[in-house]
């Protein structure tokens, strides 16, 4: 039976929960869109006069599609070019979905995205389901085809991995910012001591170029290290200049929640690189510049107005 305009409409209502969902269970765009247009194609062809609950189906095959993913995703990364980052999403993306809890937050920040890597794929759809959009194990269950016991284990193990990973206290926004703003006086010093000062002990350092972009091959890790990374990359030099294209403008902003800076070059961003700040200093930078996973970053920054640069880099 053709698809009525009632059912269009109905999958269309369900759309932003289904993509902020699929993002958060794969950290990456293209595929949460493929995810969502081919649960579209699977309710077009389904009889939906006969779906009780059109949200819980849709949500059921839209899970089912990203668990799939995510074992064939796995395969891929192995053979993936240096580090695998997600792609970063800047504030007012709608594809961020809710975040109007601690829990919510928690889920969508670049850092647990990050760590979600760790996790199994149903432990993974069971901490996004249950802690980002609050679905009750009993429907958890349905969705993974599960006991609810089993939900619950999965959930206690997912969030026992991302506190591991997690270890320190978070400090609230105008911290944040605070520090970001003595980060890059200091990142552009062109000296390493400042920028110590601000790193925790075990700070560590992920870039991730895709085999497109030049990006360290493995992480940078203690602050010394860290700090010398930075700095190097806050260096003005020609070959990065060519490699750009140009001298990128510097603006700090928001992505996934947290406090990012950003890199843009005629209105194309080039770099997103997410701070993770906790009480005891930046414990972790994730810098994004696998330019396949920022065009919508780039299209949503030439939506928006970010006033003057701070900076030119390079």
């Amino acid at each position: 039976m053709p698809l009525t305009t009632k059912g269009v409409d109905r999958f269309e209502a369900a759309r932003p929960r289904l993509e902020a969902i699929a993002y958060r269970l794969l950290g990456s765009v293209s595929e949460s869109e493929d995810a969502v247009q081919e649960t579209f194609l699977r309710w077009q062809a389904a009889d939906v006069q006969r779906v009780e609950v059109p949200e819980a189906w849709l949500t059921k095959v839209l899970t089912n599609l990203c668990l799939n993913q995510l074992t064939s995703a796995r395969v891929r990364r192995e053979t993936y070019v240096g580090q695998w980052l997600p792609e970063p999403l800047l504030d007012g993306d709608p594809l961020l979905g809710p975040a109007d809890t601690a829990e919510q937050r928690e889920s969508l920040s670049y850092a647990v995205l990050a760590l979600m890597e760790r996790l199994s794929p149903n432990e993974r759809a069971v901490y996004v389901l249950r802690e980002a959009f609050d679905y009750p194990h009993r429907e958890i269950a349905g969705i993974l085809d599960l006991t609810e016991a089993a939900s619950q284990q999965l959930l206690h193990r997912a969030k026992k991995h991302i506190a591991d990973g997690r270890a320190r206290n978070e400090i609230d926004r105008s911290a944040a910012q605070r520090i970001v703003a003595e980060f890059l006086t200091a990142a552009t010093s062109g000296r390493t001591e400042p920028l110590v000062k601000l790193l925790t002990a075990d700070a560590v350092a992920i870039g991730d170029g895709g085999g497109r972009i030049p990006a360290a091959a493995k992480p940078f890790r203690g602050a010394v290290a860290v700090a010398k990374f930075i700095r190097g990359l806050f260096k003005p030099a020609h070959a990065k200049r060519a490699l750009v294209g140009g001298s990128p403008e510097v603006h700090v902003t928001t992505a996934n929640g947290g406090p990012a800076v950003v890199a843009v070059l005629d209105g194309r961003v080039v770099g997103v690189m997410c701070l993770e700040i906790t009480a005891e200093g930046i414990a972790a930078f994730r810098n994004q510049v696998n330019p396949d996973k920022l065009e919508r970053a780039s299209r949503v920054w030439a939506a928006g107005d970010h006033g003057e640069p701070l900076f030119h880099a390079f």
